[in-house]
């Protein structure tokens, strides 16, 4: 009869240890589920800055400016351009016959 206490209680002990090991081994996981959210939540703002910075800098006047003052580009007078119609688009020739 002793010794089939000391095996119930021996299997008590080692299922309350894995109880223990389970909730600790959750609550690890869950501060790293959390950690890696709040992660989510930074980036997503970044992001969002990001996204507003590189609209500022591709804004017209911006680019404009750029091209004026680092690559000395100017805008050409009237007279020196020549603008062309867009090549005719040739339809293809109906095809004769039943088939």
């Amino acid at each position: 009869m002793v010794r089939v206490n000391m095996f119930l209680l021996l299997i008590v002990v080692v299922c309350a240890l894995g109880v223990v090991t389970s909730q600790h081994r959750a609550r690890k996981l869950f501060q790293s589920l959390e950690g890696e959210q709040e992660r989510v939540r930074q980036l997503d703002v970044e992001y969002g800055q990001l996204q507003l910075e590189m609209s500022t800098w591709a804004t017209h006047p911006r680019v404009e400016k750029i091209a004026r003052d680092r690559l000395r580009m100017v805008t050409p007078d009237a007279t020196g351009r020549v603008v062309t119609p867009p090549p005719a688009v040739a339809k293809p020739a109906p095809k004769k016959g039943g088939r």
